[in-house]
């Protein structure tokens, strides 16, 4: 069995990419409201910055910064997953070892995260946020996807309205 070995960075800023177990199901979006009280209810709990976001349907992607005294975001992601999946009526299709271990079959077990580096690093991974739901087909325009932290950053004067990320970002594959 792997063991995997992931950063110890208290305070540290995270890039994240949480996909559900069956790819074509639509769960996030369809269940939105679900998804956003999974994460405000672990945010009350284990604090941590949600400093930017894109949700796709059967995906998604964020980053995060954790407190100064804080360094585990996996069980901040289980905690996460956890209490959406208690929300949505149980009957997806479950192998012999996700019943053995009475799990769900909603999400796929790992993550995929990388400790942001530095403020470039950060920019090149909150385009790559903003860009995915294009990138996917889900909307021409960043603008146009409603599940994400876009519009916050209009606000904030980092994006324009008609803000797209650029070739280099766009041909970026991190999922």
């Amino acid at each position: 069995m792997p063991r995997y070995v992931r950063a110890f960075i208290p305070g540290g800023t995270f890039f994240f990419t949480v996909a559900l177990l069956e790819r074509r199901r639509r769960l996030l979006t369809e269940h939105i409201d679900l998804l956003r009280q999974a994460l405000a209810d672990v945010r009350r709990a284990r604090p941590f910055r949600l400093d930017a976001i894109a949700v796709m349907p059967d995906h998604l992607h964020c980053i995060w910064t954790l407190p100064p005294d804080g360094a585990d975001f996996s069980s901040r992601w289980h905690a996460i997953k956890a209490g959406f999946s208690r929300g949505i009526p149980a009957g997806e299709r479950l192998s012999e070892r996700r019943r053995k271990k009475g799990e769900r079959g909603i999400w796929q077990r790992r993550f995929w995260e990388h400790a942001v580096r530095d403020e470039r690093d950060f920019e090149r991974h909150a385009d790559y946020i903003h860009c995915n739901p294009v990138k996917h087909g889900h909307v021409s325009r960043a603008a146009d996807w409603q599940f994400s932290s876009f519009r916050r950053f209009v606000e904030r004067g980092i994006y324009a309205t008609d803000w797209g990320a650029s070739d280099d970002v766009r041909g970026l594959d991190m999922e």
